[in-house]
């Protein structure tokens, strides 16, 4: 039996081990392709210190739509805000093109397609392995997601094949001076039992995201409780065609406050008459901006709001996912961890075809004395 599973085990590795290996480099990448993106062009994603100490504070919002919209003839979609204020803010444009934006001046300092930069190139790399067909579909997608779930299966066969041998915590030890072939082996198996539960819910929190359904009834069922689905988002009755600049700005203002101790992360613009303002806003207790304020831009009058962070624990540990899924959550300790992590699998794929090698170099060896 053990032999057999073994067997699977290695099956599975060799099936599986080409989109492994490029996830785990993926992965390992996309943790610090923000920080590598901003040092190689500096000039495209930090603001200048000066504009800073000299202005303060951001545009008012309407200045900053005003002015984007003139300059580009193109209707805004959202605008991403920084916390840092020494990093510039998104636009995004009804066109799907994106634009870096100084909050100061309003001055645009790069125009580009999400995906054309580094950070959206790994991205593309670690999701769907860069192809996109005609009509905008990812179908290695697909693939990306059964590797991880292959992933999932292969450490838990690696757990199960610990547990079988006697003597277990003894097998934890690693001797750093043996000879190759007994260092892989020791690793191979003392990292892989130690960082398991890690690695498995890195995994489902990746697959999570191509398989949301099946996701989210096993997070329910571990917590005991439901997901809450989103707030139907509410519509402004009576437009008045174009806003005005004060009113606009009186909405921002106002859907902000409805949330005062959180953060705001987006804004949505309306996109047609009876559309209202939306605020994506982060509160303390969030990992990632989840909760939301919606206001009249023609009035200011706040409409509604969601504060995610009161929700159940089924929907917190859904809406943690993201944020846990690339490290982002405690500091710089988790995220140099993730790294080790994200390269294990790598780690796992070499070592266990070396080891299969050796394995198999010493019974022909054997065979051909006997």
């Amino acid at each position: 039996m053990k032999v057999f599973i073994r067997r699977i085990h290695l099956i599975l590795a060799l099936l599986s081990a080409g989109l492994l290996i490029s996830l785990s480099l993926s992965g390992a990448l996309l943790l610090y392709a923000k920080e590598i993106q901003a040092w190689l062009s500096p000039q495209y994603w930090q603001v200048n210190s000066a504009d800073h100490l000299l202005h303060q504070q951001p545009l008012p919002l309407s200045s900053l739509v005003n002015h984007i919209e003139q300059e580009t003839n193109t209707k805004i979609q959202f605008i991403q805000r920084n916390p840092d204020p020494n990093k510039v803010w998104q636009v995004r444009l009804s066109n799907k093109q994106y634009l870096n934006i100084n909050p100061y001046t309003g001055d645009i300092l790069l125009r580009h397609s999400f995906y054309d930069t580094f950070y959206g190139f790994i991205m593309a790399w670690h999701r769907w392995l860069l192809y996109s067909n005609d009509h905008g579909e990812r179908p290695l997608q697909l693939w990306v997601s059964i590797a991880c779930l292959i992933f999932i299966i292969e450490v838990v066969i690696g757990v199960y094949l610990w547990l079988k041998p006697k003597h277990r915590l003894k097998r934890l030890r690693v001797r750093w001076h043996a000879k190759k072939s007994i260092l892989f082996h020791q690793l191979h198996g003392s990292l892989g039992l130690l960082l398991a539960f890690p690695l498995i819910l890195i995994a489902f929190s990746g697959i999570s995201f191509y398989w949301p359904e099946i996701s989210q009834k096993i997070v329910e069922q571990v917590t005991f409780s439901q997901i809450q689905q989103p707030i139907k988002i509410p519509t402004v009755t009576t437009s008045q065609g174009k806003w005005l600049n004060s009113s606009l700005d009186q909405a921002y203002y106002n859907a902000a406050q409805a949330l005062p101790t959180g953060e705001v992360y987006r804004i949505y613009l309306p996109q047609e008459p009876t559309s209202a303002l939306a605020l994506r806003i982060q509160m303390p207790d969030e990992s990632h901006a989840y909760s939301w304020s919606w206001a009249n831009p023609y009035t200011g009058d706040v409409l509604q709001t969601f504060n995610a962070s009161t929700t159940t624990l089924a929907t917190q540990v859904w809406n943690f996912r993201y944020k846990f899924h690339i490290g982002e959550f405690i500091g710089w300790p988790i995220k140099m961890l993730w790294l080790l992590l994200s390269l294990l699998p790598c780690f796992f794929i070499i070592s266990g075809i070396y080891l299969w090698r050796c394995r198999h170099t010493k019974s022909k060896r054997i065979a051909n004395k006997c």
